[in-house]
């Protein structure tokens, strides 16, 4: 079923979505300051093109 969730999911805008998080990433990661923003970009776009089947861990320090 996550498979089908997902496959759904990126032909009704998931693919953009992820191509949208992906390319503010690369936007972000230009500058020094930005990095840390940008890496977790590239985590949700990620978290955007495959939602169904994912799990998210928060980690405290």
């Amino acid at each position: 079923m996550n498979f089908i969730g997902n496959l759904i999911w990126i032909i009704c805008g998931g693919l953009f979505s992820a191509i949208g998080w992906w390319l503010a990433g690369i936007l972000w990661c230009i500058t020094i300051i930005g990095i840390p923003f940008g890496m977790q970009f590239f985590k949700i776009a990620r978290l955007s093109l495959f939602p169904f089947g994912a799990r998210i861990v928060k980690i405290t320090c």
